[in-house]
């Protein structure tokens, strides 16, 4: 099958002018990708490559995000410095929905906290642990990454939790982290940590309200399961 090169197609349909001319949402998740590429390889158009780039994760954005840059170099013309673009444009577009969502969000259930953390931790390769800080109203103030990496007492100590919070002049906690399995299911190091967290708190009378569990399109809350001891 022949292959279009950029230079083929009308000036006025390639992909960077009609973002000029008609904004980044005209725009398809394969000519934004191409976008990101700059240039094709090897007798494909940054075109084709972006398709196969996608194809490679089933035509998904979030799975496109979860795969290690390792992965993405995979793909033919796809070399190490344009795999770290297009999962800094990804990480990008997350951090945004994150602000936008969690600034000021009022926290009434679970559900509120998962729904401003769930889109940039649920596809996480590995786990992160944050700290959601809450004023007086319980709205979420500041969030905290503490650590990134595998779950345990001994990286996720009370003085990094609550440094940052007393400092923040912080009236509630929420913690917060994911499990890259898809499982939101604690696990016998969740229990512990948490129970570690809430006897911190009582101790500088920071309220320890919840601590939410990211899995792949839901979550657990200890607080509603009645294991927040």
């Amino acid at each position: 099958m022949s292959r279009v090169v950029i230079q083929e197609i009308p000036a006025a349909e390639r992909p960077r002018e009609r973002l000029k001319h008609h904004g980044a949402s005209a725009l398809s998740a394969v000519e934004l990708v191409a976008i990101l590429l700059g240039t094709g390889a090897e007798g494909r158009s940054s075109l084709d490559v972006a398709r196969e780039v996608l194809a490679a994760s089933h035509g998904s954005l979030r799975k496109l995000a979860s795969r290690p840059v390792a992965a993405l170099t995979s793909v033919p013309g796809v070399g190490g410095a344009r795999a770290v673009a297009v999962h800094a444009a990804l990480e990008l577009g997350r951090r945004m929905v994150a602000e936008q969502r969690e600034e000021g969000t009022p926290v009434r259930e679970a559900r509120d906290v998962y729904r401003a953390y769930a889109s940039r931790m649920e596809d996480l390769p590995v786990e992160e642990f944050h700290v959601a800080t809450l004023d007086a109203q319980h709205r979420l103030e500041h969030d905290i990454l503490v650590t990134r990496g595998i779950l345990n007492s001994s990286l996720v100590h009370p003085r990094e939790v609550f440094r940052r919070a007393i400092a923040e002049n912080a009236c509630a906690l929420i913690l917060i982290h994911n499990h890259p399995s898809g499982d939101p299911t604690p696990s016998a190091e969740d229990r512990a940590v948490t129970s570690q967290l809430v006897a911190a708190g009582k101790v500088l009378g920071i309220d320890v309200l919840d601590h939410i569990i990211i899995g792949r399109g839901r979550f657990t809350s200890f607080a509603e399961s009645g294991i927040l001891v």
